[in-house]
């Protein structure tokens, strides 16, 4: 379809209102995150350096990305609220084109905001996470958890090691046990006093003792190293704040199928960002649909009556896509329901609302 004026002029608008909103929200948010946090920066002698392109640099286009739904919306609600004011979606009636012809900008705008928002939320803003939440822990918070207790996984479809302490730093867990089954009977047990990560699933055992059990007889041999291979890496033993922040999509994918194959249990978090960066590039249709929907006709008191209902609708949708990520957490909702029922339901009033604004 070749574009005309009319939806370069529409596009413009949107996207340009679009990042003004974002440069706006976010310089403010930045001064209020300056002003809170200027108290560490100095006493933990952050260099400036670090600051604007470790912090900062990468500060903007996560918030700016986590909040895209809620820029969308604005800039929709508020540049087609002032068209509608100044009587140009009268006009644009006028000439013979529809109200569905006149989504076609609206769409093509959503359609590089949706874009936008899939790139950098799997692949551009995981790898900058890192950089911004590390100078955090150094320089801010100082509560990195680096050390995981009394931990139980799955290495293997017969094998469950246990590890009483394991020290991230070190690589080294401290009083394991490695069981290995066949069904539900037990036939081996390795119990040592520390393991140590080698290379590439390979472990040493050290202090080890080794029984292997044969009905009722049991078979025990001891040793001061054991070399042995388990199909598991260090990171797989520690899950700390964020750390799902940090992968693209192909690495958080594959973390989340390995978990489940280990039969890892605290893997919800994962799934629920997982999810969030396939339903977030949907929401710019959605909400661009309402906000056209809702602010093309012209309403006595102006566009604030507009904006004002943009920025309720907004709110319910964010705080919408928390409650039910807060009921997957706690057991009761699937991590894709819960994700993408906010999106399931507002379609049905974007859809209520598409319908009933021609009219």
């Amino acid at each position: 379809m070749i574009l005309k004026r009319f939806d370069t002029y529409i596009i413009k608008k949107f996207l340009g209102t679009y990042f003004l909103s974002i440069i706006l929200i976010i310089s403010i948010a930045v001064v209020f995150d300056i002003s809170e946090k200027l108290d560490n920066f100095y006493e933990n002698e952050a260099p400036l350096r670090a600051i604007i392109f470790d912090y900062y640099v990468n500060f903007i286009p996560y918030y700016a990305n986590l909040f895209s739904p809620l820029f969308t919306f604005i800039a929709v609600i508020f540049f087609t609220s002032k068209m509608a004011d100044n009587s140009e979606i009268i006009a644009t009636f006028a000439s013979g084109i529809s109200f569905h012809r006149m989504m076609v900008p609206y769409l093509i705008s959503a359609s590089i905001i949706a874009s936008m928002t899939y790139i950098l939320g799997g692949y551009v803003i995981p790898p900058a996470n890192k950089i911004r939440l590390d100078f955090q822990e150094e320089y801010v918070r100082k509560k990195k958890k680096d050390f995981v207790a009394k931990l139980q996984i799955k290495v293997s479809q017969n094998e469950i090691l246990y590890v009483d302490y394991f020290d991230h730093t070190e690589n080294t867990g401290h009083r394991v046990s490695l069981d290995q089954f066949n069904g539900k009977t037990l036939v081996s047990r390795i119990t040592g006093h520390r393991l140590i990560y080698d290379t590439t699933n390979v472990w040493k055992i050290t202090r080890y003792t080794h029984r292997e059990f044969d009905g009722l007889y049991e078979n025990i041999s001891q040793g001061d190293t054991m070399v042995k291979e388990i199909n598991i890496i260090p990171a797989d033993l520690l899950v700390f704040p964020n750390m799902h922040e940090q992968m693209n999509n192909r690495k958080l994918s594959a973390y989340i199928e390995r978990q489940k194959e280990r039969g890892v249990g605290n893997i919800k978090n994962f799934e629920i960002e997982y999810e969030k960066r396939f339903s977030f590039p949907f929401a710019a249709f959605i909400l661009t649909i309402i906000g056209v929907s809702l602010s093309s006709k012209k309403v006595k008191g102006g566009m604030g009556i507009n904006l004002g209902i943009g920025l309720l609708l907004s709110i319910v949708y964010i705080l919408f896509g928390e409650i039910s990520s807060t009921f997957t957490i706690n057991g009761s909702l699937p991590p894709m329901v819960a994700v993408w029922l906010p999106n399931i339901v507002f379609s049905l009033i974007a859809v209520y609302l598409y319908k009933k604004a021609p009219k």
